[in-house]
């Protein structure tokens, strides 16, 4: 079933598409993560120019999240306020993120600034992951349960003038940590297409030190709207939005995601985080092999 991208300014086989989408979704049900991190580099694997495959992977994203806010917001699982910095520190971050995408895009740089990052943010957060999984899993002297790590926030962090009190989240500290881990995040979200979840989560646990219960739920909150806005910026400054990818994409990802869901129920938590930071590291070694080889068709996509 071929389908045209007007976008990408090519055809593609519109089951792939779904398929690529049901295979980030499955992820994300399976391991609890945005998923457009892989989104992206499957996409770009199957042929997509990086600027299109980031911009729509957004899209995506944006879609993805809404269930997942409204089902952590039934259980208290969002922190408003944090989420409300951060969603500023978001939008401030895309508005800089557009900036340097149309740097990129007019240099011609844009698909190797893409690639590169997704090598070197991947490599590491895989390799992190990784670690920590093996630890968790390797077995304790004398059968004795490992004790849990004591969270709070880092040193950096309590150094910052200007404390709020942040309730859900058990916090007491400077509103300019999350605010500046959401520009940081908005600016990889317009490069990359990537909802941030696989960074956002790790950094509002060890960094930030809030508490577990509402960091996946306040995550989900900053990337939904910090992805709208992504998607808007792209559209009127990039011009890289596919709807017609993002919907084939959507399509999937919301039936991979509930299958993913049901499979997560009944597997080891410590077991899957180690095969997904197996998969990131695949991914990132591939992305990384990418950039070594000089492709059959040269070509990118241009906006005058």
């Amino acid at each position: 079933m071929d389908v045209y991208l007007p976008i990408a300014n090519l055809s593609v086989n519109g089951l792939v598409i779904v398929m690529l989408g049901m295979i980030t979704g499955l992820l994300s049900g399976l391991f609890g993560v945005g998923g457009g991190f892989l989104t992206t580099p499957l996409m770009i694997f199957y042929g997509i120019p990086p600027t299109v495959a980031a911009a729509s992977a957004s899209t995506q994203v944006t879609g993805a999240s809404v269930s997942g806010v409204f089902a952590h917001t039934k259980r208290g699982g969002v922190d408003y306020r944090m989420g409300g910095v951060m969603v500023a520190g978001g939008i401030v971050g895309a508005g800089i993120g557009a900036l340097l995408f149309r740097f990129f895009q007019a240099i011609g740089q844009i698909d190797v600034v893409i690639n590169v990052l997704y090598v070197v943010l991947l490599g590491t957060i895989g390799t992190l992951m990784a670690r920590e999984s093996i630890e968790t899993l390797r077995p304790t002297e004398k059968g004795m349960a490992r004790a849990a790590k004591k969270r709070r926030h880092h040193p950096l962090v309590a150094a910052l003038p200007m404390r709020w009190r942040f309730y859900q989240s058990g916090l007491y500290i400077s509103p300019l940590a999350p605010l500046l881990l959401g520009v940081g995040t908005g600016i990889l979200t317009m490069l990359m297409g990537i909802g941030g979840g696989f960074i956002l989560v790790p950094a509002m646990l060890y960094i930030l030190g809030m508490s577990a219960n509402v960091v996946v739920g306040t995550s989900l909150f900053q990337i939904l709207f910090v992805t709208i806005v992504t998607t808007m910026m792209h559209a009127l400054t990039t011009h890289a939005v596919d709807i017609v990818l993002a919907a084939l994409l959507l399509f999937g990802s919301v039936s991979g995601a509930q299958i993913g869901a049901k499979l997560a129920q009944k597997a080891k938590p410590e077991a899957l985080r180690l095969v997904l930071a197996v998969i990131v590291l695949l991914v990132a070694l591939r992305m990384l092999f990418g950039l070594g080889y000089r492709p059959d068709e040269i070509f990118t996509v241009i906006n005058l």
